[in-house]
């Protein structure tokens, strides 16, 4: 059985949740709840580019925004 994730020649999308944390998800799968599409299918690298270039802090928001106020 292959990993859904990981196929090169599969479409993807990008799924973001309140956190402004980021996921690859099999465009073709249902989206799960607390997550919203940020990027509509597309192939799997332009969506790992689509990641790199929008997640660029790792925290979870709450923890982000909790940094900055100290």
């Amino acid at each position: 059985m292959s990993n859904p994730f990981e196929k090169s020649d599969a479409e993807y999308v990008v799924l973001v949740n309140d956190e402004a944390q980021y996921s690859l998800w099999p465009a073709d799968g249902a989206v799960p709840e607390g997550w919203s599409v940020d990027l509509p299918p597309n192939p799997r690298q332009v969506c790992l580019d689509h990641v790199a270039e929008h997640w660029t802090d790792m925290r979870p928001r709450s923890l982000a925004r909790a940094g900055s106020e100290g």
